[in-house]
């Protein structure tokens, strides 16, 4: 089943590509790696939720968020490469939790898109990682996801 396949098999319909909210572009592609900025779980240009998690935003809605925001890395990605048929593997995933003083379950939040890409990537979509608590993201996001991917050429 091709990645597009399995989105579909899951009922996921790319969003249109988020629009960057500041003086950077989407990706940039160095050869056969293709790095996706920071995504945020936005739809339709609006946030999803807001706060930080272990206060206003639990565990279960953050892993969510996450996995919104894979989502719409997916969607840069694409547009980036023409196609998902054309990822190699996903090689890392970097995930920024705004967390509450005493929440320690990042790596838990950060799940939320790690298991999707595996999900739709199968063994090309596991990766390594970095899962980090900050005190605030952009526009108070609960999360922040960004991806290097390896290409086709």
């Amino acid at each position: 089943m091709t990645p597009d396949e399995k989105l579909q098999s899951l009922g996921i319909a790319l969003p249109e590509v988020p629009k960057p909210l500041g003086s950077y572009v989407p990706f940039v592609r160095a050869g056969n790696l293709v790095y996706l900025s920071g995504m945020l779980p936005m739809r339709e240009g609006k946030l999803m939720k807001t706060g930080r998690v272990g206060e206003t935003v639990s565990l279960e809605e953050a892993a969510e968020l996450a996995k919104v925001a894979a989502i719409n890395g997916l969607t840069v990605l694409k547009s980036a490469i023409g196609g998902l048929d054309k990822v190699v593997r996903c090689v890392k995933v970097e995930g920024y939790v705004s967390s509450a003083g005493e929440f320690t379950d990042q790596p838990k939040v950060v799940n939320g898109a790690s298991d999707f890409l595996f999900e739709v990537f199968g063994e090309s979509g596991r990766h390594a990682r970095t899962a980090v608590g900050v005190n605030i993201l952009p526009l108070n996001s609960p999360v922040e996801i960004s991806f290097i991917f390896e290409v086709k050429e």
